[in-house]
């Protein structure tokens, strides 16, 4: 059995106990050293510490930083998988990196904070017909939940929580830090309540009404028809189109992680606490939000 098989018939062990975008960075991060190692005349799963090592120097006069370690470490996932030594574990291979690090810099451009403020200018610019419900829809949905592209994209009307108290949610059934699905509920404002069953409302008009319980996020084709959903990818796409008919210029243009940035700076003025932002958007202390709401934070103050 080939070196390539072997690692085909992990992925499809992987499936079911890993979500389906990690599943997908695996297979393609290991297809691109593999093709890599083809070029080399180098085998992708046998081979020595040094073959490794000059993958690292020809990725990093080619890809970010971000994108080196993502590579490394689905590759190191992997190896342990299959039960191989780790060529990505060893000391002249660190000290390689920090290296690269220090001669390309290590720090990632942060997303352009998408914030309430923001959105409400956004608003009028989101198009027409289905496509402006649906637009609005992703807009307050994202910047409320501080979810991730792929997560937004998950959302259906039956996970919406209506509680006791006038309280309102929304259940987020597994997300990148929760890979067991355990799920939890996220907050979400009357008004966002209303946004979503006004949208629910208007699918059902338009489609076969047993999709009114489907996804929430849908495609929406020549302002007529209504998929059964979207794609993540269409996420960054649509924001761009919205900005730019909206003439607002930031320093780098809107992505999906402006939700997440944009809702925890939102949630950080309004006085949470730090550690309750963390745990609303899943995001350890070291992580890239945090450091940017703590450096904010510390602007603000002075």
């Amino acid at each position: 059995m080939s070196e390539i098989n072997v690692v085909e018939q992990l992925f499809k062990k992987l499936e079911g106990a890993f979500a389906h975008n990690t599943i997908r960075a695996y297979r393609s991060d290991f297809a691109h050293f593999a093709t890599w190692c083809r070029q080399a005349q180098c085998d992708p799963i046998a081979h020595s510490p040094v073959t490794m090592q000059q993958y690292v120097v020809y990725m990093s006069a080619r890809y970010t930083v971000a994108t080196l370690n993502r590579r490394l470490a689905s590759l190191s996932s992997i190896f342990k998988f299959i039960g191989v030594e780790d060529s990505t574990k060893n000391i002249d291979l660190y000290l390689l990196l920090k290296k690269v690090k220090r001669q390309k810099g290590s720090a990632q451009i942060q997303a352009e904070p998408l914030t309430k403020e923001l959105i409400d200018q956004l608003v009028p610019f989101c198009g027409s017909g289905l496509t402006a419900q649906r637009n609005i829809v992703m807009l307050y949905l994202g910047n409320q939940t501080m979810r991730r592209r792929s997560e937004l994209c998950q959302f259906r009307f039956n996970d919406i929580l209506e509680l006791p108290g006038q309280r309102y949610g929304i259940k987020l059934r597994f997300s990148k830090t929760d890979q067991e699905g355990k799920g939890k509920a996220i907050p979400i404002t009357s008004e966002l309540l209303q946004i979503l069953r006004s949208w629910q409302t208007q699918i059902e008009r338009v489609t076969d009404k047993s999709q009114n319980q489907g996804f929430i996020l849908r495609g929406v084709l020549k302002n007529k028809h209504i998929t059964a959903s979207l794609s993540p990818n269409s996420i960054n796409r649509i924001l761009k189109d919205v900005q730019q008919a909206a003439g607002l210029s930031t320093k780098v243009p809107f992505s999906g992680h402006s939700f997440r940035v944009g809702g925890a700076l939102d949630l950080l003025m309004s006085g949470v606490a730090m550690e309750k932002i963390m745990l609303r958007g899943g995001w350890s202390s070291e992580s890239t939000v945090i450091r940017y709401l703590r450096a904010w934070d510390l602007m603000d103050d002075g």
